[in-house]
């Protein structure tokens, strides 16, 4: 049976190439078990050692499975979508975005994994945080980044007045744990049951997780899954991200954040793209070309437009 060795947890385990290693699993096994113990959830410093722990195990049966796969290419990058300028209308725009790259993922047959929402009580999005994971997905979706300019009459306007709203997107290539070392001690983990619109509790378990990295005071959260553990695996994956991405900016020496220069103020002087229902028409400002049929599009037929960003990005 062939196999390789990696390091994992400060160990060296076979990998087979047919499968995960047993002991690896079992391990797995041992610390799921521990975390869905009452005694230990009452203690958050055992949870948050046995968390890295558990991570340091997952990361040693995905490289087994990515040497099983013999590189499939698959890239997973984390989603984020924030309303800007315009109240409800931009909530709503921010909605529509999501549900677009959702759908274009699911045309691509790309896994879409819900990490975090904030939702309106008129069904909009203030912010919906999501990962994405097939081959390409990275080179796909990384010129959606920056600000999404929106034009048309909301359903509540009475004297037919065209809005401007604005709504921001990040897409940033999650890290795995060897990219990123978090230590136990520099993380606070908070449990609060998972919130629906307008703040409602949705769920009477405290599964969702918000963690604190106190050296940067980067905090995330996580709250989609029903399941705490899940929550505080997608809470720390975004964890990493966020600081990988924090470590890529310092390494270039930029004064501005990537975040922030892809999102910029969300002013609707700085958009990348917008929008305009009256004129059905999509158009790109970074290259100066327009599509229409805005609904289609807002249904997940994304393919055009990306192929011509990837064409002028590559010359």
């Amino acid at each position: 049976m062939a196999g390789t060795t990696c390091l994992a947890a400060g160990r060296h385990f076979t990998i087979y190439m047919n499968g995960d290693p047993i002991e690896l699993r079992r391990k797995k096994e041992e610390l799921e078990r521990q975390l869905a113990d009452p005694e230990v959830l009452r203690d958050p410093e055992k949870i948050k050692s046995l968390s890295i722990e558990l991570g340091r195990v997952e990361k040693g049966l995905a490289a087994g499975r990515r040497a099983a796969d013999d590189g499939d290419g698959a890239q997973k990058v984390v989603v984020e979508i924030r309303a800007g300028t315009g109240g409800e209308e931009a909530a709503l725009f921010a909605g529509e975005l999501a549900r677009m790259y959702q759908a274009y993922a699911a045309r691509r047959g790309w896994a879409v994994a819900p990490i975090d929402a904030h939702l309106t009580s008129l069904g909009g999005v203030k912010e919906a945080i999501f990962e994405v994971a097939g081959a390409g997905a990275y080179e796909a979706l990384q010129h959606e980044a920056g600000v999404h300019r929106v034009q048309r009459i909301p359903d509540t306007e009475k004297v037919g007045r065209i809005h401007t709203s604005t709504a921001s997107v990040a897409v940033l290539p999650e890290a795995a744990e060897a990219d990123v070392e978090i230590k136990a001690q520099d993380i606070e983990l908070e449990f609060s049951r998972s919130g629906g619109a307008g703040g409602q509790n949705v769920n009477k378990v405290e599964t969702a997780v918000r963690i604190i990295h106190k050296p940067t005071g980067i905090a995330v959260r996580s709250q989609e899954s029903r399941s705490q553990q899940k929550n505080r695996e997608q809470a720390m994956t975004l964890l990493r991200t966020k600081l990988l991405d924090a470590q890529r900016r310092a390494e270039t020496v930029k004064t501005a954040t990537a975040r922030r220069e892809q999102i910029g103020s969300a002013d609707r002087a700085e958009k990348i793209r917008t929008y305009n229902f009256p004129q059905d028409r999509i158009t790109d400002h970074r290259i100066k070309k327009s599509w229409h049929n805005i609904e289609s599009i807002l249904e997940g037929n994304l393919e055009p437009i990306v192929q011509a960003l990837n064409r002028e990005s590559r010359g």
